[in-house]
């Protein structure tokens, strides 16, 4: 049986597979991005997109820290 927090990674999960293969950029490439450089370009992005993805990486780290290292239940260790 499925319990609440299950369905709703499975639902999350399912989200994720939809949205990476409905994305139109990854379905095909242009005709800039089908010749192949030796070079990287250098992307410009905004300081508040970069702290935001800095902060949110970090949240994610530090639930995935708690929950599988002091989210546990000390009555039930013997």
């Amino acid at each position: 049986m499925l319990t609440k927090p299950k369905t709703l990674a499975y639902l999350i999960s399912l989200g994720l597979l939809f949205g990476v293969a409905a994305n139109p950029a990854t379905a095909e490439m242009s005709e800039h991005q089908s010749q192949q450089t030796s070079q990287f370009r250098r992307i410009e992005q905004s300081l508040p997109l970069k702290v935001g993805v800095t902060l949110g990486g970090l949240a994610l780290i530090g639930t995935e820290l708690w929950w599988f290292l002091f989210s546990k239940n000390k009555a039930n260790k013997t």
